[in-house]
């Protein structure tokens, strides 16, 4: 098959500007630190109750307006179920589940994450708006899949 010499240079000069694209576009995401999103932690998930944080789930104050909040996810509930956050505080949120996989999203935020068993998912967030907002799990875990949600009222 013979390529006329104009296509040859179309396509080699097409080839280069997309190895220059990607080259430009990967080094640049290097350089600022961006990365694919990973789990970095895992957990025994028959373990849980008995391995840190989540042996004692809660608010932990971690300095001034910093927080750590560690929710444990199991058969249609969330533990802690009710949970009072100061408005402007800065929270992390740990979150890992006992038994399948679950969802864990707060209406009206841009919080979302699917929770797996031996997987601990983290999101830091600040709620600047007072008022209670509902915890719901949004993967379909069994039948009382549809009871499952817990609070966390932020307060001023």
């Amino acid at each position: 098959m013979h390529i006329h010499k104009y296509e040859k240079i179309w396509l080699t000069f097409g080839i280069g500007c997309l190895i220059v694209f990607l080259t430009v576009v990967g080094v640049s995401a290097f350089a600022a630190g961006q990365q694919p999103p990973s789990c970095l932690t895992t957990i025994d998930p028959e373990k849980v109750d008995t391995t840190p944080p989540f042996d004692h789930p809660g608010l932990v104050k971690k300095g001034d307006d910093e927080y750590e909040l560690n929710i444990v996810v199991a058969a249609f509930s969330f533990t802690p179920n009710a949970i009072e956050i100061p408005k402007g505080a800065k929270v992390t949120i740990n979150v890992t589940s006992k038994d399948v996989i679950h969802g864990f999203e707060i209406p009206g935020t841009n919080i979302n994450m699917m929770v797996e068993p031996g997987y601990v998912n983290s999101l830091t967030t600040t709620f600047d708006k007072p008022g209670e907002y509902t915890i719901l799990c949004n993967e379909y875990c069994g039948a009382g899949h549809h009871m499952m949600t817990a609070r966390i009222k932020v307060v001023e």
